[in-house]
């Protein structure tokens, strides 16, 4: 014959899920947010900087990188790319990768964390009490 499961104990296993759910729901609200702050990078993608050479000068562009080839290249050719270029530190297209590739690592963390406590969430919830 199992255990007895006292009232004090079943109470405080009802507010560990509770307190499972509204982490979660918290988690989703943020991820949500940054969804609707703007595109996200390609997984794998970073912003790098190159430099090229001239006889007389020396100039620093930094591209949109991706370890797969990810970024369709322009006309007439329309292949994918390893590289997008983005142009000078601080142009229109910089900032937006480097936002988009911020909120990638932060959807992705989020996610990560998220699916983590449903998966505790659910063992809580299936496990036999005590």
């Amino acid at each position: 014959m199992g255990r007895r499961v006292t009232r004090a104990a079943q109470q405080e296993r009802a507010l560990r899920i509770t307190r499972f759910q509204s982490a979660i729901a918290e988690l989703e609200s943020h991820k949500n947010f940054f969804l609707s702050q703007g595109e996200l990078a390609p997984e794998g993608a970073w912003v790098a900087r190159y430099q090229v050479k001239q006889p007389k000068k020396v100039y620093w562009y930094d591209k949109l990188q991706a370890d797969k080839p990810t970024f369709i290249k322009t006309p007439p050719a329309q292949s994918l790319s390893k590289y997008k270029h983005l142009g000078k530190a601080g142009s229109e297209d910089h900032i937006d990768s480097v936002m988009a590739v911020v909120r990638r690592s932060i959807v992705s963390d989020l996610q990560k964390t998220i699916d983590s406590l449903t998966l505790i969430s659910h063992k809580l919830i299936l496990q036999k009490p005590c």
